[in-house]
């Protein structure tokens, strides 16, 4: 039994034109699995759908048509045990201000009929790096504060799957070491963990499959090391002081002043190299990388299907076919 299974998932809104427009489509029949204690990540460009479908995993929303469960607890009709068995931490940053710390999470236990819960609650507050800030009023911390809060809210009931809606967004660096420490240690010990993140360094370095969504639908699946070894070009990369010419740019990744090239084989390489000076620019700092799993993601937003094939497993084929 997978811990988390969407089947067939769709979810459509109604036009601004009312009658007149066509309805707009969030999610698009949406499958896959999520096995018990994978460490899973779900990618997308802003709008993509991710949102609406953790808000329909977590009971907040209703799809319009298909299956989303939670070990086995359909999450419309047997919704009581399927939300005592997740931990969601939302995107937003919502708090009651009339509590302590502490007294929010004895609350938040109590949500779930859970009584004498404080010796989990030290523990969450240690490795969150809250304990100094438990007897603290919500509405005195800082907003990174106020996440680490939000994270012990979620786990506070000890859930087996845990999902983290953009958890780290517009937080420090030692926030985010110290969640990816606590959440790795939990994965460890059997908690599937349900990831949507902007920053896909993370996602690469934590997750072991990753799916990714594109305007409502599943546009790639795989495992995280079979997606890396799919793009088969290398990066070369490198700095300048001015601006590419059109015809260059047009091929490029520019931030800043950081310029990356996907490039195949040596005399790619040395091609674009003999185009920057040709252009009359000068090349700082030139490197070449492996591609990383930012490359992949642009190349399947780019439909570049043939560097990136969509691929599914045996489990989630054998899942949509149910």
């Amino acid at each position: 039994m997978p811990a988390i299974s969407f089947q067939s998932v769709c979810k459509t809104y109604p036009s601004e034109r009312k009658q007149t427009g066509p309805a707009v489509r969030a999610l698009d029949n949406v499958s896959f699995d999520i096995p018990q204690g994978e460490f899973f990540g779900l990618l997308g460009p802003n709008g993509a759908g991710k949102t609406t479908l953790i808000s329909i995993l977590a009971g907040l929303s209703r799809a319009s048509s298909g299956c989303v469960k939670v070990h086995g607890s359909d999450v419309v009709t047997d919704y009581a045990n399927a939300r005592r068995k997740l931990g969601v931490v939302p995107q937003e940053l919502v708090f009651d201000p009339f509590f302590t710390v502490r007294e929010a999470l004895r609350i938040q236990s109590g949500y779930f009929g859970i009584k004498h819960n404080d010796a989990w609650i030290d523990e969450l507050l240690a490795s969150l790096g809250l304990a100094d800030k438990a007897n603290a009023n919500m509405r005195q911390l800082s907003g990174g504060m106020k996440r680490r809060v939000l994270v012990a809210q979620a786990l506070v009931h000890q859930p087996q799957v845990i999902v983290l809606d953009e958890p780290t967004a517009g937080v420090d660096v030692e926030l985010r070491q110290t969640l990816w420490q606590f959440i790795a240690k939990l994965n460890k010990q059997g908690s599937t963990v349900l990831l949507t993140t902007h920053y896909l360094e993370e996602a690469e370095a934590l997750c072991s499959r990753v799916a990714m969504l594109k305007q409502g639908r599943l546009v790639a699946l795989d495992q995280t090391s079979e997606l890396l070894k799919a793009a088969s070009s290398n990066v070369l990369r490198f700095k300048i002081d001015s601006e590419l010419p059109m015809h260059l740019a047009a091929q490029a990744r520019i931030t800043g002043r950081i310029v990356q090239f996907p490039a195949h084989n040596a005399r790619e390489i040395e091609q674009y190299l003999a185009a920057i000076r040709q252009a009359g620019l000068v090349a700082e700092d030139v490197e070449i990388r492996k591609a990383d799993l930012e490359d992949v993601f642009l190349d399947v937003m780019n439909e570049s299907a043939a560097k990136v094939p969509l691929a599914v497993d045996a489990l989630d084929l054998a899942g949509a076919a149910k």
